[in-house]
């Protein structure tokens, strides 16, 4: 069990042989509820290649002086790794015109800015 953010990793390793590597990390926020991405290959057990790149974005909660994971989901293409940005791009656009329009002021739960740990 990972008791700090650097001690995470998304290596997997089955009867002793590495079938995920993790490539990089970056931490989005810290905190007892924290969330970060993972550049990863997998085995692909018939070649004994590693696959291209995937990136997982995962939630961790803090229990009991350890991280836990709470949530996952894959990036399974960069297809889809670009669509989801585009959603982003167009939303947040919308987002912050709600919020002016609204009075809301800025929220205070912004995620830290991203840092590379890997």
């Amino acid at each position: 069990m990972a008791e700090t953010l650097d001690e995470l990793t998304y290596d997997y390793e089955d009867e002793g042989v590495l079938v995920r590597k993790q490539i990089d990390k970056v931490v989005l926020t810290k905190g007892s509820w924290a969330t970060l991405m993972f550049l990863y290959q997998e085995l692909d057990r018939a070649s004994s290649a590693f696959r291209p790149p995937k990136i997982a974005i995962v939630r961790f909660k803090k229990f009991k002086g350890a991280y836990r994971k709470q949530s996952s989901f894959n990036v399974s293409s960069e297809k889809q790794a670009r669509q989801i940005t585009e959603v982003f791009e167009k939303w947040y656009p919308k987002m912050n015109a709600t919020s002016e329009a609204s009075g809301d002021e800025a929220s205070s739960d912004e995620p830290e800015s991203p840092e590379s740990t890997g």
